[in-house]
């Protein structure tokens, strides 16, 4: 539908529609049909109808069982019109009555998502009648939410390794000392809760374990299924949770206060690659950093359940070494510290991502932060499933 003036009309001098609120009631329902041209400049009897109409709608109490606000007369609208379609759906609402938004155009969505995210989602009427509509519609959104973000990560990790690349010779073409500052603030730094977390859950699986085998006198193989339930599964993938947690989280609310503060718009006037710029320190940093954090989570898991087993099972430290040494091997240690690079480009991706989507605003800030953490650990705990199947497959 289009709603914007005719230009014949308007080469005509033919004078604008005025804007109008058309209100017919009907047993139990309302339908309100805005017309004419709903911009700033004319819609001052538009606003008194609005007005008066919401006061019905609050002197009725509950009111009619339904409004129905048709955009279809809509000629043209503006922010200050769509506000007042706006208002007039909320107030519906805050008096408890059911309304509906239908027939409009383009544009008039547009305004109106800007303007309430939660009423332009109503825009259709079927939506939210049908059920299985809705959720073919929510599915669809997912899906195209995932492609956009797939589409985008590949974009970031693109222009990370391209733009070195390109500057390779010149001075200044990566700054090491920028990828030691996010070492030492993502790896170094994450140690004592990383190793600590470690100790514990090596020394709760241990304990766990000599109190199951325990029934069949077989405490010492708990040596066994903690060394390799540790260094293949267990110590990669709570060490990439955390460090999605701690330092994923950090990554997209730096990034995202850069971006709130036109940060990153400055840096590409002065004719700087962004994800040069803050991105690619961050992920190989990440990624030095997050073998690193794996392999001292593997020692400090493995010494708490050494603990625990000595005081708990009497198991020897001795023994526990030479069990150890019996039941795993290198392809147990290396199956294990193979997936922490591909974990911190997954957690460094969804974080710059994340980032570069905030918006002008705090709350955006907080959502974006907070669907970088969730999206991080949810990929982290499927490519680790991945890893598992490939490893099964290939007998590693």
């Amino acid at each position: 539908m289009n709603i914007q003036p005719s230009r014949d009309a308007a080469k005509a001098g033919a004078p604008a529609p005025a804007a109008r609120l058309s209100v017919v009631r009907e047993q139990g329902r309302i339908t309100a049909r805005p017309q004419g041209e709903w911009l700033v400049a004319g819609s001052g009897q538009a606003a008194l109808e609005v007005s008066a109409l919401e006061n019905e709608l609050a002197a009725l109490g509950n009111g009619p069982d339904a409004l129905r606000i048709d955009l279809s007369d809509l000629k043209s609208i503006d922010t200050s019109g769509a506000w007042l379609i706006v208002r007039l759906a909320r107030s519906a609402g805050a008096a408890g009555t059911a309304w509906e938004l239908v027939n409009a155009g383009s544009h008039a969505t547009r305004l109106i998502h800007a303007i309430d995210f939660e009423v332009g989602e109503k825009l259709d009427g079927r939506l939210r009648d049908n059920p299985l509509m809705r959720t073919a519609y929510s599915l669809g959104r997912v899906m195209n939410t995932l492609w956009v973000d797939t589409l985008m990560g590949l974009n970031v990790i693109g222009a990370a390794i391209r733009g070195p690349q390109l500057k390779a010779g010149r001075r200044g073409s990566v700054r090491p000392i920028s990828i030691v500052h996010h070492i030492d603030r993502m790896g170094l730094r994450a140690v004592p809760i990383v190793t600590l977390m470690s100790f514990l859950i090596g020394a709760i699986i241990a304990q766990q374990s000599a109190f199951q085998l325990r029934v069949f006198g077989l405490e010492v193989w708990s040596v066994d299924l903690v060394g390799i339930l540790l260094l293949r599964e267990v110590g990669v993938l709570l060490t990439a949770i955390m460090v999605a947690g701690r330092s994923g989280s950090a990554m997209t609310a730096e990034i995202g206060s850069m971006k709130m503060r036109e940060e990153v718009d400055a840096l590409t006037v002065i004719g700087l690659n962004p994800i040069g710029v803050l991105v690619f320190p961050r992920l190989v940093a990440l990624t030095i950093a997050l073998p690193l954090l794996t392999f001292l989570a593997n020692m400090a898991a493995l010494a708490g359940a050494c603990i625990v087993l000595r005081f708990y099972a009497g198991v020897s430290i001795d023994d526990f070494i030479l069990r150890l040494r019996a039941g795993i091997d290198l392809s147990t240690v290396f199956s294990g510290l193979i997936k922490a690079p591909f974990m911190a480009l997954i957690i460094g991706t969804m974080a710059a991502v994340e980032g570069m989507k905030v918006e002008g605003s705090a709350e955006s800030l907080g959502r974006r932060t907070t669907s970088a953490v969730v999206k991080a650990i949810f990929f982290v705990i499927v490519v680790d499933g991945l890893f598992a199947m490939f490893y099964a497959a290939i007998d590693y």
